[in-house]
């Protein structure tokens, strides 16, 4: 079936223009003049020598120079000529080829952005979780210090000796369900009113004043290190800042910006608040530290009393504990506690007997009312 268009001739002689009418046929153009006769370029002998930009009127050209043409508006002419001699028309532009690269090219950003949050979503956890094993524990406990150092200032740190014993008394007790564990377990704690404590690699855990201090009991505040510690021994944040910093790099490596976002990657590594473990990890760790208070013989049931206080504090107020902010679906998560601690042990120990928790926890506030003491001018 032949298609007719019109279009304007040229005689290559002359600048005249003559409106004749086209007719695309298998084999070749055929053109109808003015004056009745009739033109027949086979499409093998034709050039196109433009048309082939959006907006550009569609040339041909036919015969050596100068060389007749014909001039179309429409770029619907090559469309209609690939359609009619596919075979015979290799050498024409294309219209459709531009919609499929741009198809194709649609296609392979999507499949790129697909790849990308693949990688970022499950690659890198998965490729963090199989190097995690490898890391040396010296460059956990040097990473571990340098973390330390930067959100637990020396300055920061609460360290009424007598006190600060009885509390790592606690720590000790937890840490000898794990005789063979190559960490050696340090505890800071910081004069920071927030409500939150973390782990930090090689065996550093700090606890924050503001969570001490919601402490009812020193078993309570084992309910938190327990927890902390098992992100120690299962190494959540090692894992967790391999990932952030694989994470970084491949973001910025996507941007071009590689460099800085490896100075970015190894500064957030060293920023425990901008780390995050996975549901997983957090479940994992309420439930092997669970485990840990039983086989420390401490009545689990506190662990999930001092949960129970903060989600309450969460309900009444606008801001969650920071201690809860990253621990998501706490009630789905106490009602797992409760049904794995079961009924109260009957050979529950009681951690510091005879000891008023009350004034151990004031740790932090009676070190800082003595260095404001001490601070003060004697008086006459």
């Amino acid at each position: 079936m032949s298609t007719a268009r019109t279009a304007h001739y040229l005689d290559g002689r002359t600048a005249t223009r003559h409106r004749v009418t086209l007719t695309i046929s298998p084999a070749a153009l055929q053109i109808a003049m003015p004056d009745g006769s009739t033109k027949e370029w086979p499409y093998g002998q034709i050039r196109q020598t433009q048309g082939t930009y959006r907006g550009e009127p569609v040339r041909l050209e036919f015969g050596t120079e100068p060389a007749e043409a014909v001039v179309v508006a429409s770029r619907a002419l090559l469309t209609d000529i690939h359609t009619a001699a596919p075979a015979l028309a290799q050498h024409f532009h294309d219209p459709s080829w531009r919609q499929r690269r741009l198809a194709w090219t649609l296609g392979a950003g999507l499949g790129v952005i697909v790849m990308l949050i693949g990688l970022y979503r499950w690659g890198i956890p998965g490729i963090a979780s199989a190097a995690t094993p490898y890391v040396p524990i010296m460059w956990e406990e040097s990473l571990g210090r340098q973390i330390v150092e930067h959100l637990a200032p020396a300055t920061q740190q609460c360290r009424e000796p007598e006190r600060l014993r009885k509390i790592d008394q606690v720590v000790q007790t937890l840490a000898a369900t794990h005789p063979d564990s190559p960490y050696r377990i340090t505890l800071s704690v910081v004069d920071n009113p927030a409500i939150n404590a973390f782990a930090a690699p090689g065996g550093h855990v700090v606890v924050l004043r503001g969570l001490l201090e919601q402490t009812g009991s020193a078993e309570q505040l084992a309910g938190v290190l327990a927890h902390e510690l098992q992100h120690v021994y299962l190494r959540h944040s090692t894992r967790a800042i391999l990932e952030q910093t694989a994470g970084t790099l491949l973001l910025t490596a996507v941007s071009g910006d590689l460099s800085g976002g490896l100075a970015w990657g190894l500064q957030g590594a060293q920023t425990m608040g901008s780390l995050h473990y996975s549901r997983t990890h957090e479940e994992e760790a309420d439930v092997e530290g669970l485990r840990m208070m039983q086989a420390a013989h401490l009545d689990p049931t506190a662990m999930i009393a001092f949960y129970g206080t903060l989600q309450k504090s969460e309900q009444d107020h606008i801001e969650p504990p920071d201690f809860l902010s990253t621990h998501p679906d706490m009630s789905r998560r106490l009602a797992t506690l409760l049904a794995l601690a079961g009924p109260p042990p009957t050979d529950a120990r009681q951690l510091l007997p005879g000891e008023d928790w009350k004034d151990i926890r004031t740790l932090c506030r009676l070190q800082t009312a003595t260095r404001s003491s001490s601070d003060s001018p004697d008086l006459p």
